[in-house]
């Protein structure tokens, strides 16, 4: 009841003084703007010039609603304090007043877009008036990331109307977000009937704005290569940001102006017998375009952009002719490369085959072959280079001269690439009989092998005689292209000769074996008289030793000392030509036959 006549009271003061004439205006002082970030705490202060006293002053706060509507969130006399009930800042502001500086500061925890509001302060004074004074609250949300989306399929160049490029998108920004399209480093605007950059604004549920942009335009050939981003600008408290989108790609479809054909492989010059691969290319992009490959003396080409070509001949050589034919125009270009296929016929020696010549004459022989490109020619005799160049000279020939030369043309501009044929030599004359080594035999033996080797052209015949007058026809004979190996075996029962005649129609040689027979009862013989020897020797020192006469002995032994086995000196002798054998001790007795091992010396002590 007291506070509602205090009221009164002061209300009726009030209108007292407006009645006086005595109102004055009260200065109020305050930010255009407060920035924060959503979900922060916001500060909005006012401060005022008055000649009353904080107690005669009535402060109040108010959000404005529209142009003709606010409403009170607080309420501040000298009496009391109120926070207006029912306001969506009931639970979530406070305010503090300086008195000394008039100074009073609104605080509002975890702001949110919606609060996005003008905020009033009302200062009324008991003898200057009313004043107020006005702050703009700006909330700010930073947005997600941007995305970036292309198209999956190819565009072409003669498209009549813009084609998508692609989508961007920003979510959840406030306030709303911008977005530039970038073709590389160029920003894109629109063009009619060119360009158009069409963007779809949304605000969410949460007071969010999300932003979506789309392009489309007329693509040339040089947007195959070009990078297509978007550009995000944003704000922030007291700041604008930017960021970026990935960079994407688009397919262009596009004519070719040009088309290239060329022989991918083999890399260099081509001969016979290799594989071609051709390759044609333009340069629109291949999905656009139909290639066809056309081969010489082709009426119509196979449809492909690769050729291979197998075990190519020099009738592959001429001009490959590569055509592209857009499928949407369907007009063609055409390009052409020339392929030469190198190639080295079959070298030719004349004479062909074979050739005779006689001892003591020239043997020649020439060696073609016919290329595309320059060669070389070398002449081979077993293997070793025996000279160069297509003529082959060999002059006073011999029966060395005889055998194969085999002519090898190459081509050093290509590895590999060589050809070659074979000339038989026969140089005619009387035989000759090599090898003539070891004609002088001493056989212990009943038989000897006996071999002869000769050469010549014809190849000779070889005939075996022994001096017994027997000729021999049982002999072998191994005949190559100039030579004859013949091997005979004869018994030997006493000194005899043998003999090699090789004879063809220019002349004969021969070679004569002499062959001494040897007995062996007579080596036997020997062998048993130097066995005899030694066992005498062997007893005359035995006995010199058991006397003292040698190795200081001082002869006093007891000459009656039963005689053991390791006194015995045994000599054995054997034969084949006997089965008995003779043994004989240091006093000449005969041992027992079964002490027998062999032809052997034992001599025991």
């Amino acid at each position: 009841m007291a506070l509602r006549d205090t009221a009164s009271l002061l209300a009726g003061l009030l209108v007292l003084f407006h009645t006086w004439g005595a109102w004055a205006v009260v200065e109020v002082n305050m930010e255009d703007k407060v920035e924060v970030l959503q979900g922060q705490t916001a500060r909005i202060t006012c401060i005022f010039t008055s000649d009353d006293g904080i107690g005669a002053t009535t402060m109040e706060w108010h959000y404005v609603i529209s142009s003709r509507q606010k409403q009170r969130i607080y309420h501040q006399s000298s009496l009391m304090t109120v926070v207006d009930q029912s306001t969506p800042y009931t639970d979530r502001i406070s305010v503090n007043v300086t008195r000394a500086s008039k100074e009073i500061v609104l605080t509002i925890s975890n702001v949110q877009v919606e609060d996005e509001v003008e905020f009033v302060c009302l200062i009324t004074t008991l003898t200057d008036g009313i004043g107020e004074g006005r702050t703009k609250l700006r909330v700010f949300e930073a947005p997600n990331p941007p995305t970036i989306e292309s198209v999956r399929t190819g565009i072409s160049v003669n498209e009549r109307h813009p084609s998508k490029i692609g989508v961007c998108e920003v979510k959840n920004g406030y306030p709303k977000p911008n977005i530039t399209w970038y073709r590389n480093l160029t920003p894109l605007r629109n063009i009619p009937d060119e360009l158009s950059v069409l963007s779809l604004i949304t605000r969410e549920s949460s007071g969010l704005y999300s932003v979506t942009s789309e392009l489309r335009m007329k693509v040339v050939k040089e947007d195959e290569d070009a990078d297509f981003y978007c550009e995000v600008t944003f704000f922030l408290p007291g700041a604008t940001s930017m960021t970026e989108t990935t960079r994407i790609n688009v397919t262009v479809y596009y004519p070719a102006t040009a088309v290239n054909i060329w022989v991918e492989s083999p890399k260099g010059k081509i001969k016979e017998g290799d594989t071609i691969e051709l390759h044609c290319r333009g340069n629109g992009n291949p999905l656009s375009s139909i290639f066809s490959i056309k081969r010489p003396k082709e009426d119509e080409g196979k449809e492909k952009s690769i050729m291979v070509l197998d075990d190519v001949t020099r009738l592959d050589s001429g001009v490959y002719v590569c055509t592209s034919t857009d499928m949407e125009t369907f007009e063609g270009i055409s390009s052409n490369t020339t392929v030469f296929v190198n190639y080295l016929d079959s070298a030719v020696v004349t004479p062909q085959g074979t050739i005779e010549v006689a001892q003591g004459e020239e043997l020649k022989a020439t060696c073609n072959a016919l290329s595309s490109l320059h060669t070389e020619t070398v002449w081979l005799k077993d293997g070793e280079e025996f000279s160069k160049g297509n003529t082959l000279i060999v002059k006073n020939a011999t029966f060395d001269t005889a055998g194969a030369y085999v002519c090898v043309v190459t081509v050093p501009e290509i590895e590999g690439m060589e050809s070659s044929s074979t000339l038989h030599a026969y140089v005619k004359g009387r035989p000759e009989i090599t090898e003539k080594d070891s004609t002088e035999i001493e056989s212990y033996e009943k038989t000897v092998d006996l071999s002869c080797r000769a050469r010549g052209f014809p190849v000779p015949e070889i005939i075996w005689t022994t001096s017994d007058g027997k000729v021999h026809n049982e002999a072998s004979q191994t005949k190559t292209e100039d030579d004859v190996v013949s091997e005979l075996t004869v018994k030997v029962a006493s000194d005899m000769t043998a003999v090699c005649s090789a004879t063809n129609k220019y002349g004969a040689d021969t070679l004569t074996f002499n062959i001494k027979a040897k007995n062996n009862g007579v080596i036997i013989a020997v062998i048993i008289i130097c066995i005899l020897l030694l066992a005498i020797l062997g007893s005359v020192l035995y006995f010199l030793y058991k006397k003292g006469k040698i190795c200081g002995r001082s002869g006093k032994q007891d000459l009656t000392k039963e005689k053991s086995n390791k006194d015995n000196i045994v000599v054995e002798m054997k034969s084949d030509n006997t089965e008995e054998a003779i043994l004989l001790g240091v006093n000449g007795e005969k041992q027992p036959p079964s002490d027998q091992g062999g032809e052997y010396l034992n001599v025991q002590k």
